[in-house]
C-alpha cells in the first residue's frame, strides 16, 4: 500500500476501520495488482482499464466506482442500500455483504468504462 494510502487508512475511525479494512483486504484479494493512490480525498485502486475507491463518513464505509452500471447487480440484491450514482454507502450498525461486493469489484475494474 502506498504511503498516503497507509495514512487514509489510519485515520478511518475505529467504527469503521473493520469494514474499511475488510473492503481493502477484498480488492486487494480480488486485484493483487492493483496499484494504489489518493485521488479526490479517498483511495483509488486501479487495475486493468478499471478502478474502484473506498471512503469513510460517521456512519459508515463506502465504495465508489465510475457510474450506475457497474452497481446494477448489486443494487437488485441489495435495493435498501444507499449511495450515489456511482457510490454505495455501509452501515456500520448492518453486516458487509462482502460476498456481493465482489460483483463490484471486479465489474469495475474489468470495465473502464461504466456500462
Amino acid at each position: 500500500m502506498n504511503a498516503d494510502v497507509q495514512r487514509f487508512s489510519d485515520a478511518v475511525p475505529e467504527a469503521s476501520k473493520a469494514y474499511f479494512n475488510q473492503m481493502h483486504a477484498l480488492v486487494m484479494e480480488l486485484c493483487p495488482e492493483a496499484t494504489t493512490a489518493i485521488s479526490y480525498g479517498i483511495p483509488i485502486y486501479k487495475a486493468k482499464s478499471g478502478w474502484v475507491g473506498l471512503g469513510f463518513w460517521k456512519g459508515g464505509v463506502s465504495i465508489y466506482t465510475n457510474g450506475p452500471g457497474h452497481l446494477a447487480e448489486f443494487r437488485a440484491l441489495h435495493p435498501k442500500v444507499k449511495g450515489g450514482k456511482g457510490s454505495l454507502n455501509f452501515r456500520n450498525s448492518e453486516p458487509l455483504p462482502l460476498a456481493d461486493l465482489k460483483l463490484i469489484i471486479v465489474h469495475a475494474i474489468e470495465h473502464a468504462k461504466d456500462v
